[in-house]
């Protein structure tokens, strides 16, 4: 039988009608007959038989000139494909971005964190300055993460981790320094001003440099002199410091090599367990340290706890006011956490490294309007040069990942990639960085302008400590 089965009309309207358009069928010369058995390509349903399926010899001549193409098993339109210009893409089908609103979203990211943050370090303090016992609170902030975590994993708010042996040997390591980059921080806290600290805390990645290439990596110029203006700053910053003391002092340099230190040791031990999130692992880390904080503050300072106490109740006038700030002081110790991690889940590194260099700068200025630290011009000074060398730390470092990382892409597909393909990454690896940073500064200044009110509030509470709330303040 032959390979088509159509209705045939008169030969003169059919050449007339189909062969009106050339462009919707292949020229005739090119058709040619071709015979088949077993297959009717228009018969697109089993259910009935064609009509012509078995009486081939009722078509004209001019079918019998040419082999029609093979029809596929789903039917499908005559009409030409329209030009790949006009055809919708999924992009464009989909309703686009709204700049605004992304905008909008990093700004709310943004301020939520440096709202936290800036809630920590205020009842923090507020509470090292009646209570100076730094090994309690930090072991309470740890249990007040603990709780919440675990709060979040029973109700199912937050998907829960599998946890295995290896897993939790794991984290051993990453828990210790942790550990020892919180209590040193807090034992910092409770013995100078808070400004203080946190310009200290600034030459983190000073020791992250260094650690760092004692273990065999290796940074190009531009980050081994980004570091020098953080030095410098730090130095002039900690000279001329009204509440200078060398235990704060310590205390704040320990944290940073704690801090560094649990970087480094979760890049190598935590490799095969990359599916757990950022968050669920800061749980476990919160717990783990928990257990080996708490026996230690118990020899340190756990026999002057009870005498502490009743001396800063005395001195705040209620306990409930206590009660809260102590509180507040470890909720918001986890929720800033949680939520730079969640930040950094939304945002790219080069982002949150230099949302994280302003965070600084805003807690900085709002303790001091709030604590009413006496600062000295050199001090300002000083603060201001290592914040600034912190940035350019950042940039550099971004700037020095994606080129590697651009490298060793282009390395790989060398043989793949065409010339225009390379041009392109290179021009992205000039390019991007500079746009982006130009973008993170500006959602940043929505989000500060989103902590203005919040910072206004905290200041006016200490000029009217009266205020109705006196809970709070």
């Amino acid at each position: 039988m032959l390979a088509l089965t159509l209705q045939p009309p008169s030969s003169s309207s059919l050449q007339s009608k189909l062969f009106k358009k050339p462009s919707f069928f292949p020229p005739t010369s090119s058709l040619k007959f071709r015979p088949s058995s077993s297959f009717s390509p228009l018969s697109f349903s089993n259910s009935t038989p064609n009509k012509f399926h078995s009486n081939p010899t009722n078509l004209p001549s001019l079918f019998t000139k040419f082999k029609f193409p093979t029809l596929p098993s789903k039917p499908r339109s005559l009409l030409p494909n329209p030009p790949p210009s006009s055809t919708p893409s999924s992009s464009e089908s989909s309703p686009p971005s709204n700049p605004k609103s992304k905008t909008l979203k990093l700004a709310l990211v943004f301020g939520l964190w440096y709202f936290q943050n800036i809630v920590f370090n205020i009842y923090n303090k507020k509470v090292l300055n009646i209570f100076p016992f730094p090994w309690l609170l930090a072991s309470f902030q740890l249990f007040v993460g603990s709780i919440w975590m675990l709060f979040l994993w029973s109700f199912k708010l937050q998907p829960p981790p599998k946890i295995t042996k290896p897993f939790i040997i794991a984290l051993l390591g990453p828990a210790l320094f942790h550990t020892i980059g919180h209590i040193s921080a807090c034992v910092s806290f409770s013995k100078v001003a808070v400004s203080f600290t946190h310009v200290i805390k600034s030459s983190e990645p000073v020791f992250s440099v260094i650690f760092s290439t004692f273990l065999g990596d290796t940074y190009p110029i531009s980050i081994w002199l980004s570091i020098l203006p953080i030095v410098f700053g730090c130095s002039l910053a900690a000279v001329t410091e009204v509440s200078f003391n060398l235990q704060g002092l310590w205390g704040a340099l320990i944290s940073n090599v704690g801090f560094v230190l649990r970087n480094i040791y979760s890049k190598k031990s935590l490799q095969s367990f990359k599916e757990v999130n950022g968050l669920n692992l800061y749980g476990w880390i919160s717990i783990i340290s928990l257990f080996y904080l708490f026996p230690v503050a118990v020899y340190v300072e756990g026999s002057q706890w009870i005498q502490g106490y009743h001396k800063a109740i005395e001195s705040v006038g209620k306990p409930m006011t206590f009660y809260v700030w102590v509180m507040l002081s470890g909720l918001f110790y986890h929720l800033y956490n949680q939520s730079s991690y969640q930040a950094l889940d939304d945002i790219s590194p080069v982002t949150f490294s230099v949302g994280n260099t302003m965070k600084r700068v805003v807690v900085i200025v709002s303790t001091v309007l709030v604590f009413r630290n006496p600062v000295r011009p050199l001090n300002a000074l000083g603060s201001a040069i290592a914040i600034l060398g912190t940035f350019l730390y950042s940039q550099a470092n971004a700037a020095a990942k994606t080129k590697k990382k651009i490298e060793g892409s282009i390395r790989q597909e060398a043989s793949q990639s065409s010339i225009q393909r390379i041009g392109a990454e290179t021009a992205d690896l000039q390019y991007a960085p500079k746009f982006e940073i130009v973008t993170t500064l500006n959602n940043i200044a929505h989000g500060l302008w989103a902590m203005l009110q919040s910072i206004v509030y905290v200041c006016r509470t200490q000029v009217r400590p009266k205020f109705k709330f006196d809970y709070f303040m």
